[in-house]
This record gives structure tokens, sequence and C-alpha cells, in this order.
């Protein structure tokens, strides 16, 4: 038989850095089977309208979705990761680094912008999976921490956009410092009472969950998005129990109050606004 109809090479892996969360090609698959044309879910917010299943995304579509006009001015865009611990696994932290920056043509898993939206000023932080898994080093913290600076200093309503694997590994104890970090600007944001909306997206998880996703007025998610500090086999394991179906998606996180609403994608600019409005006790936006 032609070779063409054969696969010569037996058990061909592809590598996780090389599968796409969104595919180059054509037609994208959702995970029940559904076919979609790429250009008609890149109109549709990556949303399939077969299924509703929300592909992942990035910060560059969240400022899309978000900004008016896709208009914003980023803050502290070249801040990058050094290698204090000089961390090595299968490969040098730095190596690491720079492979993630070349692939992704991002500095670190986190961005931070400001801009209008619905025709008021926002600042909005949103992680990028992509990068490391959307791990969340001392750049991220960093980040976020300026942007909640840059909030209070201008008295703007702050949106974080979670999506992400947990603290950074390569950093070890400097990772687990941001949760704290983060957490103690959030307080400083409360303090001034300027709103701070969460939302949570798939997945979130670890350090991140742990700390500022989870501590916004409201806090939000998209539909059936992982939310979780450990995994499920990590849990199984710890507690010796089988866990109830989908006890991590946002659906069960909701109904066990740990989430305030689900949204859909295209009603995820109006719905921020609207707590904002209400956060402020302004009149609400059209």
């Amino acid at each position: 038989m032609n070779a063409w109809f054969k696969r010569k090479d037996k058990g061909i892996q592809t590598p996780t850095e090389d599968k796409k969360d969104t595919p180059k090609g054509l037609w994208y698959k959702t995970p029940s089977g559904k076919i979609i044309d790429t250009e008609e879910l890149k109109k549709n917010l990556y949303v399939s309208p077969e299924d509703g299943y929300h592909v992942r995304i990035g910060s560059k579509e969240y400022f899309e979705i978000f900004f008016d006009n896709n208009k914003f001015l980023e803050l502290d865009a070249n801040l990058t990761s050094k290698d204090p611990l000089k961390f090595e696994d299968t490969k040098k932290y730095p190596d690491r680094l720079k492979a993630a920056q070349e692939k992704t043509k991002l500095n670190d898993a986190v961005r931070t912008a400001v801009g209008k939206s619905l025709g008021k000023d926002i600042v909005i932080a949103a992680m990028d999976f992509a990068f490391i898994g959307g791990s969340m080093g001392s750049v991220v913290g960093e980040k976020i921490a300026r942007a909640i600076n840059y909030a209070i200093e201008h008295k703007i309503p702050f949106l974080m956009v979670s999506k992400s694997g947990g603290a950074r590994m390569m950093e070890a104890s400097l990772s687990l410092m941001q949760l704290v970090k983060t957490s103690a600007k959030l307080a400083q944001l409360a303090e001034v009472k300027i709103p701070y909306i969460s939302l949570c997206t798939d997945p979130t998880t670890g350090g991140t969950t742990a700390s500022y996703a989870m501590l916004g007025d409201i806090n939000i998610a998209e539909p059936n998005a992982l939310i979780a500090f450990a995994g499920p086999r990590v849990v199984k394991d710890t507690t010796g129990k089988d866990l109830p179906e989908g006890f991590q998606k946002s659906e069960f996180v909701l109904e066990h109050g740990f989430l305030d609403a689900i949204y859909e994608r295209k009603e995820l600019k109006k719905q921020v606004n609207l707590y904002i409005d209400l956060i402020q006790n302004i009149p609400i936006r059209a």
C-alpha cells in the first residue's frame, strides 16, 4: 500500500507546547465532537455556536472583548523574569523563558492595560495560558500589583481575568510570595472602595485560585471552566474518596457558593460594567 495511507512511525506524539488551543486550520472540533469553521468561531468570540464550548483564548482576545474599539494603553509591557534560583529541570529556566517568549510573542503570563469599556476607564490584567501554563511567577505578581497601584492612583475599577496552572515551580517560594503580595494590594484597593471584579476562565487553579482569583467584590466565571486548587487526581489521592461528576467545573463551584455568577463570553463586557456601576452606585450605562 502507498506510504501515504500508512503511518510508518509508531506512537507519534505531539509535544504539549506544540498543541494549539485555537487551530490554524479551517475547522475546529469541540470536545463533544462538533465541527465548526474557525472563521465563524472567531466571529463568535471563540465560542462554538453548536454546543456553547468556550475555546481557550488569551489576553489579546480578552482585551478585544472588553476595551472599546480594542484601544488601550499597555502597562509594564517589558517586565521579564530573572532566574534567581538558577533552576534547571529538563531545561534551564532562562532557556524555557526564551522559548516561551519566542513561541507566544509574550514577555510573561499576564498582560495589564488601561482603556475604556462602555465609555468608562477600566484597568484589566489578563493571563495567558500559552506562556508556561499561565504560571504565576514574580513578574505576574509584580505586574498585577502595579496594575492595582495604577487603579488606586487613578481611581479606576480593576478586572482580573485568571487563567493559570498555578504558581511557577521554577521560582519556588518567590512564586508563593506573589499570593501574599497580590492579596495585600487587593486589600488596599478595597480600602479605597474601588471595585474589583474577578473573572475565572478555564483553567483557574493552584495559587491563583488561592489568592486573587477568589477575592473579587464579584467573582464570575465562563461556563464549564475548571476552577480548583489541586487537580482531581490529587484531591482523590488525598481524600481517598470518589468525587462527584464535574465537581471542579464552574457550575458546581457556583452551586456551592464560591462564585457569584457564570456568563457566556458575549455577555461579559455588559455584565462586568453593570456590576461596576452597581458597586459604585452610579447610573447604569446602557
